[in-house]
């Protein structure tokens, strides 16, 4: 009765936790004030009106199109306004809209409480995320039962770790590596311990996995250091020096980033060769402590092959657009390699994938090396209880 009691509280606990971290990190990024007269609204267009651009607008705008826009929530929901959509023939900045389409609008309130205009902001996809989100955790739920929920609260944990305690921090200027590293040990010790609980298998997997992700790191910095990364490869990275937000470390962020990244495919590496290591030594009890490491290390070396293949292909896959910009343009080699942005990918890649190798005999040797404390303090025991008796 008391391990359920103490269970139901580790889930309540864990449940309460990001939601706590999510409310502080909204709570700090609030207006002060509170008196933004911009405002988001959901909206559906009724009908639109194609029309020749003006003479002023001839040279940038091949189509404006009048929209009439009925709000569909909120306080404002029935209102219809009228926009004008302007449409430039670029797939990525043009929103051709259509009678039918949900569109999310921004609109100005004045002093009154009265929406004086609306402007088109995007289309609306939150629906769509929300509902490939929603099959995951029912699939999670389904399949893996009180696991799959666990994962879910742990999910929701890390989550809530980023958002309410790394990116807060990082906006405040504090050292983006150690931060990242500290982050990386907070989410993966209360994942590994709801999925698994306190045991060998637990701190084995723990181990392995910040020492993976720390070599990942440390390797970043000084490789990236010695190749002379800017940090400002991403558009992203270079508007952040536009912004007040104080001072940014952004070369820093670069490989807090690259820490980040490494380390789901690093945990899920340890725990593997951890979970392996702990049922071979159930079903072998006699085995010695070097067979047993052996064994996880032969288990590490094919998880790692593949785990290595997952971290490099996820990388590529992000950078076909770039990649094939590159061959369109007959690009020599030596100039490829040698850009801020490649060399960025590279490095990250590569420093993921040898995080992942080093995490394979830093989890085996941890495993073996728990195994046998705890079978020399059970054998101590034994002969305590044996003079005793």
């Amino acid at each position: 009765m008391n391990k359920r009691a103490n269970r139901a509280r580790l889930c309540v606990g864990l449940f309460l936790l990001p939601v706590i971290l999510i409310l502080c990190a909204a709570g700090a990024g609030a207006a002060p004030d509170g008196t933004d007269e911009a405002i988001q609204l959901r909206g559906r267009v009724l009908s639109v009106e194609n029309l020749e651009p003006g003479e002023e607008l001839a040279g940038f705008v091949t189509t404006e199109q009048l929209a009439r826009v009925e709000i569909t929530a909120g306080k404002y929901k029935g209102e219809i306004y009228t926009l004008l959509n302007y449409l430039t023939d670029h797939p990525y900045f043009d929103i051709v809209l259509e009678p039918g389409d949900r569109v999310l609008l921004r609109g100005e309130v004045d002093a009154a409480g009265r929406l004086r205009a609306v402007e088109l902001e995007d289309r609306i996809r939150d629906n769509y995320l929300y509902l490939l989100g929603g099959l995951f955790i029912l699939l999670l739920v389904l399949i893996g039962r009180r696991k799959g929920l666990i994962t879910v609260v742990t999910l929701g944990i890390t989550v809530a770790c980023v958002f309410g305690i790394l990116l807060p921090l990082l906006l405040r200027g504090y050292a983006p590596i150690p931060l990242a590293v500290l982050v990386s040990a907070v989410v993966t010790f209360i994942t590994l311990v709801a999925l698994n609980g306190l045991q060998r298998k637990t701190f084995a997997a723990l181990i392995g996995t910040v020492g993976g992700v720390l070599v990942a790191g440390l390797l970043a910095y000084f490789a990236g250091t010695a190749a002379n990364l800017t940090g400002f490869s991403s558009e992203e990275a270079q508007m952040l020096q536009f912004m007040e937000l104080g001072t940014i470390d952004v070369r820093g962020l670069l490989f807090a980033g690259i820490i980040i990244g490494a380390l789901g495919a690093v945990m899920d590496v340890a725990m593997s060769i951890a979970a392996a290591s702990h049922e071979i030594s159930l079903n072998a009890p006699g085995i010695s402590v070097r067979q047993l490491i052996r064994s996880a290390l032969n288990v590490g070396t094919d998880v790692m092959g593949t785990m290595a293949n997952t971290l490099i292909l996820a990388y590529v896959g992000a950078s076909l657009p770039l990649m094939l910009l590159f061959l369109g343009m007959d690009t020599p080699l030596l100039s490829i390699v040698n850009r801020d942005l490649v060399a960025t990918e590279v490095i990250r890649a590569m420093a993921g994938s040898i995080g992942i190798i080093a995490a394979v005999p830093l989890t085996a040797i941890t495993s073996g090396l728990l195994r046998s404390a705890a079978a020399e303090t059970a054998q101590a025991l034994n002969q305590e209880i044996k003079k005793e008796g």
